[in-house]
């Protein structure tokens, strides 16, 4: 971290310190909410300030990064100014619309965040447009506030001159990224390409800004045209929120969170193709200081199949066929060095995602390197069919039947794996280290013959039955021969190896194995007493086996915990289940949101919010509640 940092306040309260009591220029992760509109997010912290935005879309350049960069990054401030107020955040019920609480003897303040939703026909809302709204109430007392919005476009690499000649608002004028501030109060230049004001609202009076951008841009255009409304843009975000949750059908237990998660994983859906984004950030780091910085803004396989899966399961039927049409264009396409897939592409389908270390920007709380683009989407991930494969049999089970040119696709690839199993690869946790023999890319090899079969038994589909059973059993018998460690009695990472793998908790969940087999018994035992920490799971034993070729460590992976508590309830053993899950429950964050992995403290770490974990909680509370009722 770079000297200088100074100790100053932003947003009204203290400058944020770190678990063991520290001075700490970056807000804590755990403190962010996030809003969206289905093209891009941005994450607003309990200080008001938006730290971290990409426009237009979410794997576009950002505009905002003071989360990687405090002082280069770029932010939009909006808070009471008063220096001593509490703060608070919560959702509106049943919504992505957030609101941020001021608390001070003096007077109580709230801004209200939200993205309108493209699809509106409302006229400021048009497709193309993306906005940021922000509504500042005085809710008690005169409420003094203050706004500072300073872009850094393109991760504070493209300068930008700022226009501040229109009494509507500021322009802050780039090659090709134009975004105006709409604003009801005169605002002044900070002297650094960003402006500031200070304004006061008295009780019951309300300001509303617009930040916003617009895709296809001309010169002609004028961003301060047309005003917006904020209370009615503020009415029809949350009816379409609230209307969209409406059609869960999840009833059972924790549902508060189980929506909240859906919520989650729609504000990851890239509305114009349908395509799921893993994370809405980059380069956070899964240990602070380290190296694990990885930027998961993009499409991977294996996130959005499962993903699929939650909203199947949830009775969204709509998205699942939207991501399936996206899908269908990617395994339409010529097969590549990695054969019919690659693990990753852009929200837009692209094949090509370099990565470039971005070494003028500090990272969050000096994690370096931050990175832009993921090297990972070279590797050879074989598990990625299996995980497809599955999601196509679900699909076609509680969706809709797949047509026969889809089917002639899943052919082609079965036939790929039938080929290709044998070989090793770099598998789920996309180790760089060198390719291995994965047990868990072997059990979803396994799983995308078993599904191929099923599909095929169950629409009466054109296959060469026999050589895809043969192989699918040839697995089986493979993983069961040289994927056990008999001494130890559990499944281990890689062939001949000795490292314990939390992937492995899925054998029962994708139906290899009987979830009270001996083997998978004791898989579970190993499990906890080697990979557990009283309730949260490490992903794989670092310094075991091969080794992931990266230095430093992490943090326990959110999703193998609910991985966990899925294989317990299956297994029978439901107060252990029920145990784990509720009190995994008390690491999300204030307003139910998670990121990759869990710290030493209890503090999130990794990319915000997270598919992965979401996705992972709503899978095991459906199976975990329709267990217990089962139970009596």
């Amino acid at each position: 971290m770079r000297a200088g940092r100074g100790g100053s306040t932003r947003g009204g309260s203290a400058r944020p310190s770190g678990p063991y009591g520290e001075a700490m220029p970056y807000k804590p992760i755990e403190s962010y909410g996030v809003i969206g509109d289905m093209h891009s997010v941005a994450l607003v912290g309990m200080d008001g300030s938006i730290d971290w935005c990409c426009l237009p879309h979410f794997d576009s350049p950002s505009v905002f990064a003071a989360i990687l960069d405090d002082e280069r990054g770029g932010r939009f401030a909006l808070s009471a100014a008063n220096g001593t107020s509490r703060n608070k955040q919560m959702y509106m019920p049943d919504t992505n619309v957030l609101l941020t609480r001021f608390l001070d003897v003096d007077g109580v303040g709230e801004v209200c965040d939200l993205m309108p939703i493209h699809r509106d026909t409302y006229g400021a809302y048009r497709r193309g447009m993306h906005q940021i709204v922000r509504v500042a109430r005085a809710v008690r007392g005169a409420v003094r506030f203050r706004l500072a919005c300073r872009p850094a476009i393109d991760f504070a690499r493209r300068p930008h001159r700022l226009i501040l000649d229109d009494p509507r608002g500021a322009v802050f004028d780039s090659d090709g990224v134009d975004l105006a501030l709409i604003s009801p109060v005169p605002l002044s230049s900070d002297g650094a390409g960003g402006v500031t004001a200070d304004f006061v609202l008295q009780p019951g009076e309300s300001a509303t800004f617009s930040l916003r951008q617009v895709e296809d841009w001309t010169a002609s255009a004028d961003l301060l045209a047309t005003p917006i409304d904020g209370e009615d843009a503020l009415r029809r975000t949350v009816a379409f929120w609230r209307s969209w949750l409406a059609r869960s059908r999840y009833k059972g237990r924790w549902r508060e969170m189980v929506d909240r998660s859906a919520l989650v994983l729609k504000l990851l859906t890239f509305e114009p193709t349908g395509a799921i984004v893993a994370a809405a950030t980059s380069s956070l780091p899964e240990e602070i200081g380290g190296i694990r910085n990885w930027d998961y803004r993009y499409v991977w396989v294996r996130d959005a199949a499962f993903t699929l899966y939650g909203f199947l399961r949830l009775g969204y039927t709509e998205e699942a066929a939207r991501f399936m049409e996206w899908l269908s264009a990617r395994v339409s396409e010529e097969d590549g060095p990695t054969g019919p897939l690659q693990l990753m592409y852009g929200i837009d389908g692209r094949h090509e995602l370099p990565e470039v270390a971005l070494t003028h920007l500090d990272g969050y709380r000096g994690s370096r390197p931050v990175r832009v683009g993921n090297g990972a989407t070279t590797q050879l991930q074989l598990d990625i069919y299996g995980e497809l494969i599955d999601s196509v049999y679900l699909f076609d089970k509680y969706g809709s039947p797949i047509s026969y040119e889809f089917w002639r696709e899943l052919r082609r690839m079965a036939t790929w794996v039938c080929q290709s199993w044998e070989q090793a690869d770099e598998s789920i946790w996309e180790v760089r280290g060198g390719k291995q023999q994965f047990v868990y890319s072997k059990l979803q090899c396994w799983v995308a013959l078993d599904r191929t079969l099923r599909l095929s038994d169950k629409r009466s589909l054109p296959l060469d039955r026999q050589r895809v059973a043969c192989a699918r059993d040839d697995i089986y018998e493979a993983i069961m021969a040289r994927g056990w460690d008999a001494q130890r009695r559990t499944f281990v990472q890689a062939f001949g190896g000795a490292a314990l793998d939390a992937s492995n908790l899925l054998m029962p969940l994708m139906r290899f194995i009987s979830p009270t087999d001996p083997r998978m018994l004791g898989t579970l035992d190993r499990t906890l007493e080697e990979l557990a920490s009283d309730t949260l799971v490490h992903r794989y034993e670092l310094g075991k086996g091969a080794g992931d070729g990266l230095t430093g460590k992490e943090g326990t992976f959110s999703i193998c915990t609910f991985w966990l508590v899925e294989a317990l309830a299956r297994a029978g053993r439901l107060d252990d289940a029920r145990f784990i899950f509720e009190k995994m429950l008390t690491y999300a964050n204030h307003l139910g949101l998670y990121s990759e992995q869990i710290g030493p403290s209890g503090e999130l770490l990794g990319n915000f919010p997270q598919a992965f974990t979401h996705l992972g909680l709503v899978s095991a509370a459906f199976y975990l509640d329709r267990a217990l009722g089962q139970g009596g």
